[in-house]
């Protein structure tokens, strides 16, 4: 949850607010009382800001704590200037809450605070309802869980692993626009980098985690060419050679390039990218760590994005196929998907039942395992940020995931690659528009409906929202 700062503004009467204090005291309370039991950490103001000073020393005083948002709370009329040199003391973003109890002017409050704000371009949203309400704890929440997101980033530092992987241009970003505009660093390691330690790696724990995957998938396809045991183990040794890359260079999230290098002379990526992804490996759970196939950024910086929002792996994937006769798009990259989406299980052995490791097709001469299933049926919030003439936008929509019988499944994977991971989506975007608009190749999902969180990151951020939604 997130960290909430409280800062309640008062009549600058001096007779006005003595006679209103118990009746704000009493409101901020439960406000700050729901918000707590909704998980939130709150910081509260030390007083009820009633004087010009009062503004500034008790907004800087919440601001200091680093709150991920800042509410100014209105139960009574409250003098706009004290918003005004309280706004200027805080950086976060700022919520106008307004009381909706009709005996004192609470939403008068608010509504002259909030123009004098629009006046000089001080972004904010407004809400408003008793302090106890739901709906109102909920919109506090969304604001505060999207500015944590966006904080996040800020002081973060992304690892790209080779650079522009077979001329897609969506896969690079500029590295001054990712500072400039969200606080990342990009650094820059070289591919050699990863087969010098991925030989290096601990062979007793590569046959450890190899021994483990047998056990616990549904099959290991060994072919004796393209998928053997010592190439599985390649594969793995190069996920212990990327984590200990990581943690030496503190790297927050990567993407690896691969193609063509990695997957021509020495092994894919696929079972690399999946662990990353995973909320666990072999020696238990762990933090998922977002790793993007390709190398790219855009795509890593939305999944890191939807990481934050969701608290869960996120879905990288090729928009393969659109079935027109279904309204079905097969979501579909060589072997990317985390595992966890197979069942979306807690239980990793729940979801490794239903996944095969099988011989690398023919794109990939080097061979190695790709990681294939079926991702479990759901709600999804599904998008991606894309750029237009230079400049960001966040393609958004929500989706359902769906799966059928076996005999379905496998006419519609044998239609694209059926050793590869599947994600059969029907996306409230209509065809025709997704297909015209759609900025990239890749596509990211995470369960549920994050929307108003999402939405809340593009306006935080300042980038333009291109929701889509049929009807």
């Amino acid at each position: 949850m997130a960290r909430i700062g409280v800062v309640t503004i008062s009549d600058g009467r001096d007779h006005v607010h003595a006679r209103n204090t118990d009746f704000i005291q009493s409101k901020q309370d439960a406000l700050v009382r729901s918000l707590r039991d909704a998980g939130h950490e709150v910081v509260v103001g030390d007083d009820l800001v009633a004087t010009n000073a009062l503004a500034t020393s008790v907004s800087r005083r919440v601001a200091a704590a680093e709150v991920d948002v800042t509410v100014f709370y209105y139960t009574v009329w409250a003098f706009p200037h004290f918003t005004m040199l309280a706004a200027d003391a805080t950086r976060s973003p700022l919520v106008l809450v307004a009381s909706t109890d009709p005996t004192e002017p609470g939403l008068v409050g608010m509504l002259a605070a909030g123009g004098a704000l629009d006046q000089i371009g001080r972004p904010h949203t407004r809400a408003w309802g008793a302090p106890d309400d739901a709906e109102l704890v909920e919109k506090i929440g969304v604001q505060a869980a999207a500015s944590a997101a966006v904080k996040s980033l800020r002081g973060s530092t992304f690892g790209r692993f080779g650079g522009r992987p077979m001329g897609m241009n969506t896969t690079v970003a500029n590295t001054d626009q990712w500072m400039r505009e969200f606080g990342i660093d990009v650094e820059e390691i070289d591919q050699y980098e990863l087969i010098l330690r991925a030989d290096k790696a601990d062979a007793s724990e590569a046959r450890k985690a190899r021994e483990w995957i047998e056990q616990n998938a549904a099959g290991v396809h060994y072919d004796g060419k393209k998928l053997t045991p010592e190439l599985l183990e390649r594969q793995l040794r190069s996920y212990l050679a990327i984590r200990d890359i990581i943690a030496e260079r503190n790297l927050d999230f990567t993407g690896i390039k691969a193609q063509p290098e990695l997957t021509e002379n020495f092994a894919t990526m696929d079972v690399t990218e999946a662990f990353l992804n995973d909320p666990y490996d072999w020696n238990g759970p762990k933090e998922p760590h977002i790793c993007a196939t390709e190398a790219d950024m855009d795509g890593a910086l939305t999944m890191q994005l939807f990481k934050a929002i969701s608290g869960t792996p996120v879905l990288f994937a090729d928009v393969r196929h659109y079935h027109a006769d279904r309204d079905i798009w097969d979501l579909c990259n060589s072997g990317q998907h985390a595992t966890w989406y197979a069942a979306r299980s807690d239980d990793p052995a729940e979801n490794l039942a239903k996944v095969n490791f099988y011989p690398e097709v023919f794109f990939f001469p080097a061979g190695g395992a790709s990681v294939q299933h079926i991702a479990a049926p759901g709600q999804m919030t599904l998008g991606r940020l894309t750029r237009e003439n230079g400049e960001y936008r966040f393609q958004l929509m929500l989706g359902e995931f769906e799966s059928y019988d076996d005999a379905t499944n496998k006419v519609l994977m044998d239609q694209s690659t059926p050793e590869w991971p599947h994600a059969f989506a029907r996306l409230d975007a209509p065809g025709e528009l997704f297909l015209s608009k759609f900025g990239a190749n890749h596509i990211h999902a995470i369960p549920g409906d994050h929307r108003p969180a999402l939405r809340a990151v593009a306006e935080q951020l300042g980038v333009r929202l291109d929701e889509w939604t049929r009807g």
